[in-house]
């Protein structure tokens, strides 16, 4: 494919910031048109990257370790923003579920979908494919559900889902990005290791397991450490202005990112657990502000990391792998990813079979995974453009499939609370800061686990506020016993419990 080349660009010139500016622009415009019509915008914003790239208007990036550097540090700081908005009394009743999903779970989805291509597919997948830990490296590029996608499509499209979904989902993308990102390392090295050996095997695997357990502990125990000293600091150190906070907390996570991995263990988790532990600070100052700081700057970083790896993207060098990234990506979205959630779900109690069809389907691919990807392509792994390529080509399918489908998915499995505009909500009206007014006719599956209100374990920041039976009006209350085709009014919004 030749490049359009429609105009020359020095990158490293002034000409870099019209450049910015414009991509940046039109992503806005054509996020504003996705939106109308479901479409992610990290998909948009990777499809311009694409556009804008050498096979596009031309503009060409010899760096891929700058990028890597960049997308690392975007994602931090989207991780950064997922962990302070995770709130732990609303967290903690999945915590487990949610652990082993991103644990176990990808384990299992790295050992299912490694063997698939092995056995499957081979050597139809360049280099990657010639030995099996190099297919468990593919497979582990690929297991993780993306952060940054999961939180922008849950959240910008209010989605709020029955049995405590949402709070998990967010969990297993946040805390599961760091373990893909551990696995991917400990391949590499293993191959490293490996490469014109054939002895040793099993000390190589249990320095694999070493490792692993090294850098999730590490990880783990500085972040917590360096989140309860962050509380500490924060609510004592009195600054009189709102940004100089959301720096302190900026620095203090990315300190524990950069700590973790000085001493050998994982800087993701350690950023995760430590902005859990600083977001759920009752006492936190400027906490509103501190939040609205992050989104703004968590949109400006999914936006340049998915622009950034679509302008590293070669559209015409993906036609040879389009085959067996599409058998990979349907093996991944219709047996891996299911048998991991099922297979790790399964110690636990509570959770409907159309709630572990949902939780498989949300298994978006995003920037994470083309991270991870282009991660062997800087170590030089045999294999690794097949790799880059597969991978980017599995998570444009993704974004586009699942991406545009969770909403549907979610009300065809009767999992998400009724969220149509139009509402009958009885003349109420409300303040706008207090939340959204929404209504929900009870329906034979709500009553499934008990007939009264309590029952229906309604997500946090969500209260009824009137039933309707036929004529009459009920104020509602927990041991309320519920009939099918009630209605509902609840109000939408954040509390202060």
């Amino acid at each position: 494919m030749i490049p359009l080349s429609i105009f020359n660009i020095d990158i490293s010139s002034g000409n870099l910031i019209l450049l910015v500016s414009f991509l940046m622009f039109v992503a806005i415009l054509m996020a504003k048109v996705g939106t109308k019509f479901g479409v992610p915008t990290m998909l948009l914003f990777l499809i311009l990257g694409m556009l804008a790239g050498e096979d596009g208007i031309g503009i060409r990036i010899d760096e891929p370790r700058v990028a890597e550097f960049l997308g690392h540090l975007a994602m931090t700081i989207i991780l950064l923003t997922g962990g302070l908005e995770t709130s732990l009394p609303e967290t903690k009743p999945i915590i487990r579920k949610g652990i082993s999903i991103s644990t176990l779970g990808v384990f299992i989805t790295i050992v299912c979908t490694g063997l698939f291509i092995y056995y499957a597919l081979g050597t139809k997948v360049g280099g990657a494919g010639s030995s099996l830990l190099g297919c468990f490296l593919l497979a582990a590029v690929m297991s993780s559900t993306d952060s940054a996608s999961v939180f922008s499509i849950l959240r910008s499209n209010r989605l709020t889902l029955r049995e405590d979904l949402g709070p998990m989902l967010e969990l297993e993308s946040g805390s599961n990005d760091p373990m893909a990102y551990v696995l991917t390392i400990l391949l590499v090295n293993i191959l490293e290791m490996t490469h014109g050996s054939s002895g040793a095997t099993g000390h190589i695997v249990l320095f694999g397991v070493w490792v692993l357990i090294k850098q999730i502990a590490i990880g783990f125990a500085i972040g917590l450490t360096l989140g309860q000293g962050a509380r500490w600091l924060l609510t004592r150190i009195n600054l009189q202005s709102s940004p100089l906070y959301s720096i302190l907390v900026l620095s203090i996570a990315l300190f524990a990112n950069g700590s973790a991995s000085f001493v050998g263990g994982n800087g993701l988790l350690a950023l995760y657990v430590c902005a859990i532990v600083i977001g759920n600070t009752k006492d936190l100052p400027f906490k509103k502000e501190v939040l609205l700081f992050f989104d703004g700057i968590t949109w400006l970083s999914q936006l340049m990391m998915f622009l950034l790896l679509g302008l590293l993207a070669r559209p015409s060098q993906m036609h040879t792998v389009l085959l067996p990234a599409l058998l990979i990506g349907l093996f991944l979205l219709l047996v891996a990813r299911p048998a991991g959630i099922m297979l790790s779900l399964l110690p636990f109690r509570g959770l409907s079979f159309r709630a572990k069809l949902l939780t498989s389907w949300v298994g978006l691919k995003g920037a994470g995974p083309i991270l991870f990807a282009l991660y062997t392509v800087i170590e030089g792994v045999d294999g690794s453009n097949e790799i880059f390529n597969i991978v980017f080509t599995i998570t444009l399918l993704s974004l586009l499939v699942q991406g545009m489908t969770i909403s549907p998915m979610a009300r065809l499995l009767n999992l998400s609370i009724d969220d149509d505009p139009e509402v009958e909500t009885f003349g109420m009206e409300i303040p706008e800061e207090m939340g959204m007014l929404r209504d929900h006719i009870v329906t034979e599956a709500d009553l499934e686990g008990g007939s009264t209100l309590r029952d229906l374990h309604l997500p946090h920041g969500i209260r009824v506020v009137m039933v309707r039976r036929e004529s009459k009006y009920l104020v509602p209350h927990g041991s309320m016993k519920l009939m099918e085709g009630d209605r509902l009014v609840i109000i939408m919004g954040d509390t202060d419990d």
